[in-house]
C-alpha cells in the first residue's frame, strides 16, 4: 500500500495525492481522468478550493465519488478525452492510472491539449526491487507498488522514469517539476541523477506544460 499520513482534515491521505496537491495552484480549474472514488479531487477541494471535475471508468468509483458530493462521470481515458475541449481545464491529473491505459502517448496529448497543464503519476518498474524480482527469480515482479500477479494485473504498459522522459522528450513537453518518491512517499534525493531516480524511486510524479522538448531539465537528461 502507499504510505499515508494525516492532511489537514485529520484524515489519512496518499503521501503521493499531498506531492500533487502541492503542484495544484488554488482555486485553479482541475480535471481527475481515473479519479477512483475521488479522494484526489476531495483534497483538492478541500484544501485548494478548486472548480474539480473527475472521470472513471469503474460505475464503483463514480458511485463513491458523487457520494462524496463531487461532479464525476464515468468515462474512459482512452476513449472520452477527445470530447472535451481545447484548454478546457487548467489541470489534467492522470494519477497512477498511465500503465493501464492502452494508448498511454495518446492519453498524455490529450491531456495537455485540455489542459494548460498536465500532472501525472506512475509506478516505477524500474525500481531495483523489481528488477531483482526478474534477475533472482526470473518471475513478473509483485510489489506493494504492484501488487497484482501477472494474469489478473489492470497494468498493460509497464514503464520506467528513463521511459517516461523519453516519451516526454518525443511529444515535445516542458518538465516542469518532477519527483521520485520513496515506498515511504518521500521524495528521492532531488539533485539525483535519472539513472538514481530509476534505480531507487517507487514512483514518480510529473508536472508537464506544452512546450520545446530542449527545456526538460539537465538532471532528467
Amino acid at each position: 500500500m502507499t504510505a499515508q499520513r494525516s492532511n489537514g482534515s485529520g484524515l489519512g491521505t496518499r503521501l503521493d495525492l499531498l506531492r500533487i496537491r502541492d503542484m495544484v495552484t488554488p482555486g485553479a480549474r482541475v480535471l481527475d481522468v481515473g479519479c477512483g472514488d475521488g479522494e484526489l479531487l476531495s483534497l483538492l477541494e478541500a484544501t485548494r478550493n478548486v472548480d474539480g471535475r473527475g472521470i472513471e471508468i469503474s460505475q464503483l468509483g463514480v458511485n463513491a465519488a458523487v457520494g462524496r458530493g463531487l461532479a464525476v462521470i464515468q468515462g474512459d481515458a482512452d476513449s472520452d478525452l477527445g470530447d472535451y475541449a481545447d484548454d478546457s481545464f487548467d489541470y489534467v491529473i492522470l494519477s497512477q492510472t498511465l500503465q493501464a491505459t492502452r494508448n498511454p502517448r495518446q492519453v498524455v496529448e490529450d491531456m495537455l491539449r485540455i489542459g494548460r497543464r498536465a500532472i501525472v503519476s506512475f509506478p516505477n518498474f524500474g525500481h531495483w526491487r523489481i528488477r531483482s524480482q526478474i534477475l533472482l527469480r526470473g518471475r513478473m515482479p509483485v510489489t506493494e507498488n504492484l501488487p497484482y500477479s501477472w494474469y489478473d494485473t489492470p497494468n498493460i504498459h509497464f514503464c520506467s522514469i528513463r521511459d517516461f522522459v523519453e516519451m516526454a522528450r518525443s511529444i515535445d513537453v516542458v518538465i516542469e517539476r518532477a519527483e521520485a518518491l520513496t515506498v515511504s512517499g518521500q521524495p528521492v534525493q532531488v539533485q539525483a541523477p535519472w539513472w538514481f531516480w530509476n534505480l531507487f524511486g517507487e514512483q514518480a510524479v510529473f508536472l508537464l506544460r506544452r512546450a520545446g522538448s530542449a527545456d526538460i531539465p539537465a538532471k532528467l537528461k
